[in-house]
């Protein structure tokens, strides 16, 4: 498989495990309804490592739009990695070396952490969707390749993120941007229909019909523009397109057909498909003067994913994010910001109504408007998490999202609200600090990032009552016998509170005053606060 070098390259291959663990602080919730959304102020590799304790292997969609590193530094978001936070960053991970960087090298060397931290985050089932355009594409692949594994590899979907090129563009590609996808176990991908080997016969929509065949749709299934009679061309998401002709002559008036229409042609929908319930959630729509006839599906799976993404009236455009933005705060607070609809399309072929999906680079917070807007669309349940390093973390990424759960903007441009709730965290202390553990840290958490420390897993939200009991784990009692105002002694008074039976114990304190062979015959493993206690 390529590689790529850069230099740097070795001072980063493992700084995710050098990161200090941070607490997360609440400083407020807001919103009415089930918790668990979660938006965080602080530098992004930090709050990634505080996610791990809980989230590791649990979250079933990535979206992130980081630095495109264009060199422009007039954005809201610096977007040539060039910033005073990442200038301090690379010089203390890279050291002296990093005054030889170039822009790439510095944008490879501030992803590389960030994305190995992310790969834990990612459920077995999941997938990340990462936004970038020509500046840093091919590096991108070549890194994901290397830390998903390039088997993992997905698709490149490439959006139509405009209609309206500038005129300085000398080619149309700077209408596109790309949307990197690489999963956590491609054979797992069992939602994402379509990019994996499918069996035809699971699937009607990848079934072929060469053959030419009348298909009736009733007219109230049409809207259109159509004027006079013509040809037009007719496919579904990705298929084969083919010149069809209108039959007979129809009638229109304020642009709709009065009549039932019948097209002639090489179609892949057949008559039965069209009778059945997939046809319930469909309606063709002609458009313009090359009339093509598109469906739009109420739900999305088991659907089959365009590589492009270039439906201006599915998914939306760069101007469209923005004026959705501005309505929200009644002025212009961001460049070029996604718009909902791209995010819910990707999230949706991908995720159920109750997965977790993170942005570790929030910018406006539009992760969590599409997670709202299809909770409500669906009554579903799934949570979002949001990273934002900037100081309008608050200001804007929080401030939309509160918005669009209460509504906003006045009498006709009213938006109704989604409804939901979220938490707002910043990044707090280091738990580990030279060496031992910071007092001020509560114990819960120290809780929390023990048992993460031997099981890769969450703490459980009960023990078995015992107040020093962690978690059982495969066999395994963990115990944490710790008081910040006092030494703890593992003694024989301890172990003769622990009731419950298992297979081994772990038990961290102080002090231990148990013969050695008695730890042993009674497979007792004795772990020494705070000597033992792994970083991760």
């Amino acid at each position: 498989m390529p590689s790529l070098t850069w230099i740097g390259k070795d001072a980063v291959l493992n700084h995710h495990l050098d990161v200090p663990y941070r607490v997360l602080e609440k400083k407020y919730d807001f919103g009415d309804g089930e918790p668990g959304n979660k938006i965080i102020h602080g530098d992004n590799l930090e709050a990634l490592k505080s996610l791990l304790p809980e989230y590791e292997g649990r979250v079933k969609c990535i979206y992130i739009d980081p630095p495109y590193n264009t060199g422009n530094e007039n954005w809201v978001y610096n977007d040539n990695v060039n910033s005073p936070k990442i200038k301090k960053w690379l010089g203390q991970v890279v050291g002296k070396e990093s005054e030889d960087l170039t822009r790439h090298d510095k944008w490879l060397c501030m992803m590389y952490p960030r994305l190995k931290l992310l790969q834990k985050l990612l459920s077995n089932d999941g997938a990340i969707f990462i936004s970038i355009d020509d500046n840093e594409q091919a590096n991108l692949k070549l890194v994901c390749d290397e830390i998903f594994g390039a088997g993992n590899f997905v698709e490149i979907f490439s959006w139509r993120k405009t209609y309206t090129p500038s005129n300085l563009s000398h080619t149309s590609k700077t209408c596109v941007e790309y949307i990197f996808c690489h999963a956590k176990r491609k054979s797992n991908l069992t939602r994402f229909r379509g990019l994996l080997k499918t069996n035809e016969a699971d699937n009607p929509l990848l079934k072929s019909n060469n053959q030419y065949k009348t298909l009736l749709f009733p007219r109230d299934k049409i809207e259109s523009t159509l004027k006079e009679d013509c040809l037009f061309a007719a496919g579904d998401y990705g298929t084969k397109v083919n010149v069809v002709r209108l039959k007979k002559d129809v009638e229109f008036r304020n642009g709709h057909f009065l009549q039932d229409v019948e097209l002639e042609g090489k179609f892949i929908w057949t008559q039965e498909m069209l009778d059945s319930e997939l046809a319930k959630n469909t309606r063709i729509i002609f458009k313009g003067k090359s009339f093509a006839p598109r469906y739009d599906r109420t739900e999305y799976n088991p659907e089959v994913p365009r590589n492009l993404i270039d439906d201006e009236d599915f998914v939306g455009t760069t101007e469209e994010g923005g004026k959705i933005l501005q309505a929200i705060f009644g002025e212009k607070v961001f460049d070029y910001p996604k718009v909902p609809s791209l995010i819910e399309y990707l999230i949706n072929f991908l995720c159920d109504k109750s997965s977790i999906i993170l942005d570790s680079f929030a910018g406006s917070g539009t992760t969590a408007h599409a997670v709202l807007n299809l909770n409500k669309q669906d009554g579903g349940n799934r949570k979002f998490i949001l990273v934002e390093m900037e100081d309008y973390a608050e200001t804007i990424t929080a401030e939309r999202v509160r918005r669009v759960i209460g509504g906003y903007g006045e009498g006709k441009n009213a938006v109704e609200g989604t409804g939901g709730s979220f938490s707002y965290y910043e990044l707090g202390p280091e738990l580990l600090k030279d060496g031992f553990i910071n007092e001020d840290v509560p114990e819960q958490t120290i809780r929390e990032y023990l048992y993460y420390t031997e099981t890769n897993h969450a703490l459980p939200q009960s023990n078995n009552g015992h107040p020093a009991h962690l978690g059982n784990f495969e066999g395994i009692a963990y115990y944490f016998l710790y008081n910040k105002d006092e030494t703890t002694t593992l003694d024989a008074t301890f172990l003769a509170s622990i009731s419950e039976k298992a297979d081994r114990y772990v038990i961290y304190a102080d002090n231990c005053i148990m013969p050695q062979k008695f730890l042993f015959d009674h497979d007792i493993t004795f772990k020494k606060i705070p000597r033992d206690i792994r970083r991760f």
